[in-house]
Parts: structure tokens; C-alpha cells; sequence
């Protein structure tokens, strides 16, 4: 992973340059979901003041519009600090916009000061070391978030409709010259899941999300996140898609994505 590559370059507190990694497949100017997802949960996390005896448990976003590549603000506030949990808000807004883009709203809960009986639902998932480099369905530009993360599917592709598992990596660091942290990896990963359990044709149908919501229920570790998703669309056009996040531990939450679905 090169370290003077990433999603994003920071310019000073607060700013970033996207780059051309966080282009997503459908618009030349525009952003995976990704990649800002992660930024703002990073902003989250590393904020003055931020309390290291808590973990975040939920992170809800708001996708407003497309997130442009460019130069982008990030602004963040508590809007409640209480002693066992706390609510905090982040806004990522274009350099000189008047609104932002995208919102995230997360809930962050104490951890226990002495150990709880841990319970960890549901089976472990074949390693990705043990599948093949599954590739992207074609995308007309070589740079872009699909290259920049690897995928190794052990249930369907992303080119084959229905439920799909697959395993993400990043291949750049979220922001050049910084480590990647373990939720950077599931937060960029977690907006790829009506992508790898596609309900309907890419080709034929307009196939979006317009939020994603992200539950923890353990902290992430290793290099890996894998998004275990599964599609639902009705007939009036409106859709969920429904994803156990897992490491190579096992499960660590949930995701789900509310779905604008139309004829192209």
C-alpha cells in the first residue's frame, strides 16, 4: 500500500483533495460513497476532545448529491455528551459551497470499564485468502474506487444478480500518508452493498442508495472487511439492502441502504 497515495490528501484541518481513487463507476466528477463515508467517520473519531473510552456503535449518512472530486470541508459537532454514550455530527461540504453533500449522524457508547459476557452470532465465512480476485463489472475509466479496492466474492459477483459475500481491501491508504484504521476499512467497504447483491440489470435500471447505516457491535480488526448482502426491491421502485459486516474474526454489525430503483 503506498503511503503517498490515497482516497484522500489533507490539506490542513479539516480540508482534503479527493482524488481520482474515490471516482466512482457511474460519473467521471463523482464519488463512490465510500471513500467520504469513511471520511467522516474518521473526522468522528479523531475529533478534539474526542473520548478514547468510547467506540462508535452506529453511524448513519445522508447522501444529500453526488459527492464531487475536489477539494472538501469537514465540520463536525457534539450534539450530545452524556456519560455513556454521546451523539456527533459531521457535514462534508465542496470547497466554497453554500450546503453539504453528504451527513453523518453517529452514536459513540462507553466501553465497559470490566469485561461482559461476549456472544458472537453466526458462522465464520471462507478466509479471503482462500478465494479468488473477483473484478468489478466493467467501469469506463481505469482509476477510480474499483481499482483501488480488491474483492474476492465467496457467493456471487458483482456482475451476477442476487445475495453476494465478498471480501474488500483497500489498496490505498483513506488519506495519503496515514495508517488505514480498522473502521476506515469496513466504513469504505460498507456502501458497496447493493452493488455486490444487485436485485435488477445496472444496464437497465437506475439501482441507488440515498443513505447507508452502519451498526458495530464489535471494533473491526486486520486488513479485510467483508460485506455478506442481500437485496430487496418492490414493485413501486423503492429498495433495501441488508448486509452482516464481518472480519476475518467473524461478524462485527450490520449495514442497510434505502434504494431508488427506475427504469433508465
Amino acid at each position: 500500500m503506498g503511503a503517498g497515495e490515497g482516497f484522500f490528501e489533507r490539506i490542513d484541518t479539516g480540508r482534503f483533495l479527493a482524488t481520482e481513487h474515490t471516482r466512482g463507476p457511474w460519473d467521471p466528477g463523482s464519488q463512490h460513497a465510500g471513500p467520504p463515508a469513511a471520511l467522516l467517520g474518521r473526522a468522528v473519531e479523531e475529533r478534539p476532545g474526542a473520548r478514547t473510552d468510547m467506540r462508535l456503535a452506529r453511524i448513519t449518512y445522508e447522501i444529500l448529491r453526488p459527492v464531487p472530486i475536489g477539494e472538501l470541508e469537514v465540520a463536525v459537532h457534539v450534539v450530545r455528551a452524556g456519560r455513556s454514550t454521546e451523539v456527533v455530527e459531521a457535514a462534508l461540504t465542496p470547497a466554497g459551497g453554500a450546503a453539504p453533500v453528504m451527513l453523518a449522524r453517529a452514536l459513540r457508547i462507553r466501553v465497559a470499564g470490566e469485561a461482559v459476557p461476549a456472544v458472537v452470532p453466526g458462522p465464520q465465512l471462507p478466509p479471503p485468502g482462500e478465494v479468488e480476485v473477483t473484478p468489478f463489472f466493467p467501469v469506463p475509466w481505469e482509476t477510480g474506487y474499483h481499482a483501488a479496492m480488491e474483492t474476492r466474492f465467496t457467493e456471487g459477483a458483482f456482475v451476477e444478480l442476487g445475495p453476494g459475500t465478498c471480501w474488500m481491501r483497500m489498496k490505498v491508504p483513506l488519506v495519503a500518508g496515514d495508517e488505514p484504521r480498522a473502521l476506515d476499512r469496513v466504513l469504505v467497504a460498507a456502501d458497496s452493498g447493493n452493488g455486490i447483491s444487485a436485485a435488477v440489470d445496472f444496464g437497465r435500471y437506475v439501482f441507488v442508495n440515498g443513505d447507508l447505516t452502519v451498526h458495530l457491535h464489535r471494533h473491526p480488526v486486520g486488513e479485510w472487511a467483508c460485506v455478506e448482502a442481500r437485496t430487496s426491491v418492490d414493485a413501486a421502485g423503492i429498495g433495501l439492502a441488508d448486509a452482516v459486516l464481518h472480519d476475518e474474526k467473524g461478524p462485527i454489525g450490520r449495514s442497510a441502504q434505502s434504494l431508488f430503483v427506475a427504469p433508465r
